[in-house]
């Protein structure tokens, strides 16, 4: 991330490197993972016979996690769910700011709206000059690459 100056008032801008749509997808997977499979073994203990769950209560949980998940690695862990962890790349809002509990909610329940129709939201992002999906937009965020240096090594031969 580099420091410019924005304009002849002195305030400063940074530049960030926008994510790819691969490592994006990447990430997604990782996290897709990461909740599927514990919710898939906590949905087949209470589906089992003798435990009578409401329906509408598993439906709950089946939709309260992901979004819990989001938001906490977004507000709590700089913007990273581990599979943004793993990509290097996290989520920013527009001006450059951590995204606050307020819009990585926004951003989580967007998920859900980018996948509605056929995952149209998330398609999106290939033809926006930005790289956003429709959660993107409705949260105010960007994925950007994270601005840690890689750790090189030098080999002689």
């Amino acid at each position: 991330m580099d420091e410019k100056p924005k304009n002849d008032s002195g305030a400063a801008s940074r530049v960030y490197e926008l994510a790819g749509l691969v490592d994006r997808f990447a990430a997604s997977l990782i996290d897709s993972f990461l909740l599927i499979l514990p919710l898939s073994i906590a949905a087949l203990i209470i589906s089992s016979p003798g435990h009578h769950i409401p329906k509408p209560f598993l439906q709950f949980v089946l939709l309260a996690v992901p979004i819990a998940y989001h938001w906490y690695f977004w507000t709590r862990r700089d913007g990273q769910t581990p599979g943004k962890f793993a990509l290097g790349i996290r989520v920013i809002k527009a001006d450059g700011s951590d995204i606050n509990d307020v819009d990585a909610v926004i951003r989580a329940i967007g998920y859900h709206v980018s996948s509605v129709l056929f995952g149209l939201g998330f398609i999106w992002a290939l033809f926006d000059k930005n790289n956003q999906s429709w959660h993107d937009k409705m949260a105010r965020t960007y994925v950007v690459r994270c601005s840690k240096r890689r750790k090189t090594v030098d080999i002689l031969a």
